[in-house]
């Protein structure tokens, strides 16, 4: 799910991250975006028109109803209460769902309240960042692995 993500290189690669995965949608929430835009497409390379996905302007209102499902919301988010990739635990019994952050801002305040787990990537460089979709990708990739494998 994506929270005020504005990159269309980075919804794309989302994309190719949810087919590589077969992660069953994609929630495009805040900044309204054309699927079909050529920066999306570009990145995406056809993954756009195979992967579901549904815009929600407003997140709470997607995580809400995600929550009313039973599904367990994670934010990829470095906070005073995040747990590191490697320590996670997932129920492999429920759905998730996995909110990613502007690029600059990172998760919102009103989203915020909905996340039941924050996951943060450890890092040790200077900047404590990654591109969102690459730090996507690993998330997915760790919650993949261990669901499958």
């Amino acid at each position: 799910m994506t929270d005020h993500i504005r990159s269309g290189h980075n919804i794309g690669s989302l994309f190719r991250i949810a087919d590589a995965f077969a992660i069953s949608k994609i929630y495009i929430c805040g900044y309204k975006v054309d699927v079909q835009h050529a920066e999306i497409k570009k990145s995406a390379i056809g993954s756009e028109n195979t992967v579901e996905w549904e815009y929600f302007e407003d997140i709470t209102l997607c995580l809400q109803e995600l929550r009313s499902k039973g599904v367990v919301i994670m934010g990829l988010e470095q906070t005073t209460h995040s747990i590191p990739i490697q320590k996670m635990e997932i129920d492999s019994e429920r759905p998730i769902a996995l909110v990613f952050g502007n690029e600059v801002e990172g998760i919102s305040d009103n989203a915020m309240k909905f996340i039941d787990d924050f996951i943060e990537i450890p890092q040790w460089g200077t900047k404590h960042s990654l591109n969102v979709s690459v730090a996507a990708g690993i998330l997915s990739w760790e919650i993949v692995k261990r669901l499958k494998f």
